[in-house]
């Protein structure tokens, strides 16, 4: 049972990402509630939760109520050199047997670095929408790979190594490397990582292969484009954002907002997701979990209700009226016959036999 102002409180978010997407030349995406089962077992990797709610459609086809707005959109997306598909969309998914709020976008097909640029500082603007003190937590999944390439991991070493990296363990990597100290030294430093541009030089430091370096350039890329932007005080750099190496392969990020204790917006370059499904596009994109700023709202405002006006049906209407006018001059107002069970309010007033109580 959520209440009006918190519906009020999201669907404002929804209108400012939406004007700022469309600024961008976003154009929006609708998508049916269901879509063919068959397409989220095939990549059932990429999605958050494999716990998807699925029937029986039209000549026995096996649907499922959409856990995930992105397979549509890559799988729906034009592949002509040169055209990119940039949308975004306000929806619905169904995850763990809950109805979710989601908002975000996807930029999908021959993208070249400004196009990574663009959705990584909409990423920020997004967050700031949301609250000033926002922060974006940024890695890279390609510098990533190419440092456990070089410190010669096997298969099995490189997701220990990936776990480790994200519970920030220094322990189980020195473990893992043994005697081999430059391998050490660089997954110590990336471990360790959690700043602004001075993380960014130590990292360079321990650089020492061409693919490192490459994948390396697009982080600092980035960087530019968010300080020039105005967004760079508020861009961590942190090797512990990790997404499934099966699929991400460049920048990944999470967004924070003070009082919302997981990521409120999650997002990154995805392009072994249009590989799986025969495409040659590149992909970018993100989702903001809009029903997280319900625990936002609730921190600042823990009511409801300003005020509640309780009366027992026998006062004139009129001066309901002028009461309920004087209290929505001062905040919001609620005019029961009974004590609500579901709404918080600051301020009582009573009126019993037409006659407003003290």
């Amino acid at each position: 049972m959520m209440t009006d102002l918190i519906l009020k409180h999201e669907e404002r978010a929804v209108f400012a990402l939406r004007s700022l997407y469309r600024s961008y030349g976003y154009a929006p995406y609708k998508m049916s509630r269901f879509e063919e089962y068959d397409l989220y077992v095939r990549n059932k990797d990429f999605l958050v939760s494999d716990q998807i709610i699925t029937f029986s459609g039209d000549r026995g086809k096996l649907m499922a109520l959409k856990p995930d707005v992105t397979l549509s959109i890559v799988k729906n997306a034009p592949e002509e050199p040169g055209v990119v598909q940039k949308v975004y969309y306000n929806e619905n998914v169904y995850r763990d047997y809950r109805e979710i709020l989601q908002a975000g976008l996807e930029c999908v097909g021959d993208l070249s670095d400004y196009e990574i640029a663009e959705v990584v500082l909409l990423a920020a603007k997004s967050l700031q929408l949301l609250g000033e003190r926002y922060v974006l937590n940024i890695s890279h999944m390609g510098l990533l790979s190419a440092v456990l390439e070089s410190c010669g991991f096997n298969d099995r070493q490189r997701d220990q190594a990936m776990e480790a990296l994200r519970r920030k363990n220094s322990q189980a990597l020195q473990d893992l490397c043994g005697e081999n100290w430059q391998a050490w030294e660089k997954l110590e430093t990336i471990a360790s990582c959690h700043g602004g541009k001075a993380e960014l030089n130590r990292v360079a430091a321990v650089l020492t292969t061409g693919e490192e370096k490459q994948a390396f350039s697009q982080l600092e890329e980035l960087w530019r484009v968010l300080e020039e932007s105005g967004c760079g005080k508020n861009v961590c750099l942190d090797f512990s954002v990790g997404n499934n190496m099966g699929y991400y392969s460049g920048v990944v990020f999470r967004g924070y907002l003070p009082g919302i204790a997981s990521s409120i917006l999650s997002g990154g370059q995805y392009d072994k997701l249009p590989r799986k499904m025969g495409r040659k596009a590149k992909a970018i994109g993100f989702a903001i979990y809009l029903d997280l700023l319900q625990e936002l709202y609730r921190e600042e405002n823990p009511f409801d209700v300003d005020t509640l006006i309780l009366h027992d049906g026998t006062v004139d209407p009129l001066v309901l009226t002028r009461s309920a006018e004087e209290a929505a001059g001062k905040g919001t107002v609620l005019v029961a016959k009974q004590m609500p069970r579901d709404r918080r309010w600051k301020w009582l007033v009573r009126f019993e036999k037409g006659v407003r109580q003290p």
